[in-house]
């Protein structure tokens, strides 16, 4: 069972003292990595007894970890971490119905939900925990500068935060990338995605046109947005039933300032242009100057 799965099933019968502890323990995991039952009660102001018991339950639930040496203490399972998030994300009335996974993938799983008013979304939680410490320094070194353990939620948590910014930075220039609609711990609500990843068609009806419309999204973003995605490749193009692009995944993004900016930029047309073959492509520094100019 996954750990959002776990999540909907505990969230819709966890007690209230059940939610209070988690958010207990999850305030306290810069001080403590596994928080001591008396703490829990001190915290929660719930009787010992009456928390050893809550405690317990949510062990059972698969939102605890506990350990008895070298001291007896609890800890968040990811399970837990979503089931927070979920909660505050319903509370706010961001999201009222889970659907269906619509992928998964090594740092990320993306389901669909459903508003308040009925509106079909994307729901993105982000799972950097999934890859190892030395490939997150090394991919996503955004998350290591102010971090010095590998904790994952907290790193996955700043993964979305960085998301939510870039596409609110994305939104005003109608580039094709998600709406973001808000934004809890390591979950983004955005709007719906549809279609598949480029990488994922064998054949494109008119390439030239994808790769145009690719590259006049790049082109906005760097421009008017001031935003390089920085890690673009044919597996964050999607390509939408209408046969228009949408950009995913920028929580890696930088700006043109950036000391890496130029090198960054022309990885990502290089990425790009690498997955189209037919006559009349760009060569790499025409691509690129298009962009840039």
């Amino acid at each position: 069972m996954s750990a959002v799965d776990i999540a909907l099933k505990a969230i819709l019968k966890l007690e209230p003292e059940g939610f209070q502890i988690l958010e207990a323990i999850e305030k306290q995991t810069r001080k403590f990595e596994y928080l001591p039952v008396e703490v829990v009660s001190n915290l929660t102001e719930i009787h010992i007894q009456t928390t050893e018991h809550h405690l317990q339950e949510l062990q059972k639930q698969k939102l605890l970890t506990y350990q008895s040496e070298p001291y007896e203490g609890y800890k968040l399972t990811m399970g837990a971490h979503d089931i927070l998030a979920l909660k505050a994300l319903v509370d706010k009335n961001v999201i009222e119905k889970f659907g269906k996974s619509l992928g998964v993938g090594k740092e990320s799983d993306v389901y669909d939900a459903l508003t308040p008013d009925g509106t079909q979304v994307a729901v993105k939680i982000h799972r950097l925990g999934r890859t190892s410490f030395r490939d997150v320094k090394r991919k996503r070194g955004y998350t290591t500068q102010h971090l010095y353990t590998p904790d994952w939620h907290k790193r996955s948590a700043l993964a979305a935060k960085r998301e939510y910014i870039a596409l609110r930075l994305l939104e005003p220039h109608d580039i094709a990338a998600p709406k973001p609609l808000a934004r809890n711990r390591h979950i983004l609500v955005m709007s719906m995605i549809e279609g598949a990843e480029l990488y994922r068609y064998s054949t494109i009806a008119d390439p030239g046109a994808v790769l145009e419309e690719i590259l006049d999204n790049m082109r906005l973003a760097y421009q008017d947005a001031k935003v390089i995605h920085a890690d673009l490749s044919p597996y964050n193009v999607i390509l939408q039933p209408d046969q228009h692009i949408l950009i995913i995944d920028w929580p890696q993004y930088i700006r043109p300032d950036h000391p890496n900016a130029e090198a960054l930029l022309k990885r990502d047309v290089r990425n790009v242009l690498g997955f189209f073959e037919y006559s009349g492509k760009p060569d790499l520094e025409k691509a690129l100057t298009f962009v840039k100019a």
